[in-house]
């Protein structure tokens, strides 16, 4: 049946039955292996939705059947009964289709082999897009409120000097009212005229210090007010789980260039996964081509011999033009429901008279 050949011509010749059993069953699981295929690359299509399992066996009934109608045509319409290339030119738009049909089936199951590295390469490109997003939308949020972030700048720069300065002057105090004798003290011990003038100094010097805190607080505080209100504080790395559940529901697009990344580049390990990866589209195309090269390269059988006569004879009936074809008389004079071969026969139109014979009851 998946071959697409009437049962009935191939029970008439037992010597058939192998090689249309071994082309059935490569139809049939690669109609299989199609679905599989179909269904998982719609799983990740509706990936974290809840109907995703629902559409992915749907459409991976759907997808299987499709292409087990489309290699059931392919090789059921090979001519074995052309001579030469002759066939091998008639398959050949088929083969085309059938590659087609086996890269297609391929790469979802390719994107399922190499999962685990898929998910690497994606936990990569994640983490470095959200670098980029943040370091972009912190650009802008400077670019903003650049003047503040300035202010904030100049003012703790000098912050940070008066600070310094006045931790300078404390030691110096120290050092004055305790007798030491340095470059910028007197060496006179108590809290004496020197004491006092570098007390002073440095009760000025801690007002600018309060004053700079209190400016600093307040930019801050407006800052920090502006970035809660435009999400920047919003805007952080994916922690492992985050990133772990963003991997799980990828889509498809996104695998795909997963796949293509393993597959670039001039190092060992890519090499590697681009050789597997060539290796297993070719197993899928020649699965594929599997049917169709079997029946081309098979002798031909008595089906085969069959199907053609028989084609042949309809045809001959179907398209015969000459006027006196008995074909051609027949189709175009037959009673419908008639037997064929019997002729329209026509009654006259004219009135029947009727006339007694003596001696007899006849209709003339």
């Amino acid at each position: 049946m998946c071959t697409g050949t009437p049962i009935g011509i191939i029970e008439k010749y037992p010597t058939e039955h192998n090689k249309f059993i071994g082309i059935g069953a490569t139809i049939f699981f690669t109609a299989l292996f199609a679905g599989l295929s179909g269904g998982y690359a719609l799983y990740y299509v509706f990936a974290g939705t809840a109907f995703a399992v629902f559409f992915a066996i749907v459409f991976g009934i759907l997808w299987g059947l499709a292409i087990f109608n489309l290699d059931r045509y392919i090789v059921s319409s090979v001519n074995k009964t052309a001579k030469g290339l002759r066939q091998f030119y008639q398959a050949s738009p088929r083969l085309i289709f059938a590659i087609l049909i086996a890269i297609v089936i391929a790469r979802p199951l390719e994107l399922k082999i190499f999962e685990k590295e898929i998910k690497e390469v994606l936990k990569s490109r994640y983490l470095r897009e959200q670098q980029e997003r943040i370091t972009r939308v912190q650009d802008s949020f400077s670019d903003k409120y650049a003047l503040e972030l300035e202010q904030i700048e100049k003012l703790q720069k000098e912050y940070d000097e008066v600070t310094n300065e006045v931790s300078l002057l404390r030691e110096e105090l120290k050092s004055e009212v305790f007798g030491q004798m340095t470059g910028k003290t007197s060496g006179v011990v108590g809290f004496g005229t020197y004491a006092k003038q570098k007390q002073e100094v440095i009760q000025a010097r801690q007002q600018r210090e309060d004053y700079l805190a209190s400016r600093l607080t307040e930019l801050e505080t407006f800052i920090n007010r502006q970035k809660e209100a435009e999400g920047i504080n919003d805007q952080m790395m994916l922690t492992e789980s985050r990133l772990a559940a963003r991997v799980s529901t990828a889509g498809f697009a996104d695998r795909n260039w997963a796949l293509g990344q393993l597959t670039e580049g001039g190092d060992d390990v890519n090499n590697s996964s681009a050789n597997a990866v060539l290796f297993i589209t070719l197993l899928f195309i020649a699965f594929e081509c599997a049917p169709i090269l079997v029946k081309l390269l098979s002798d031909v059988g008595p089906s085969d011999v069959d199907i053609h006569e028989s084609e042949a004879r309809i045809i001959r009936w179907l398209t015969a033009t000459s006027p006196i074809s008995k074909n051609r008389f027949v189709r175009a004079y037959r009673n419908i429901g008639g037997k064929p071969g019997r002729r329209l026969t026509r009654k006259p139109m004219y009135n029947k008279r009727v006339r007694k014979v003596e001696g007899k009851g006849k209709r003339i």
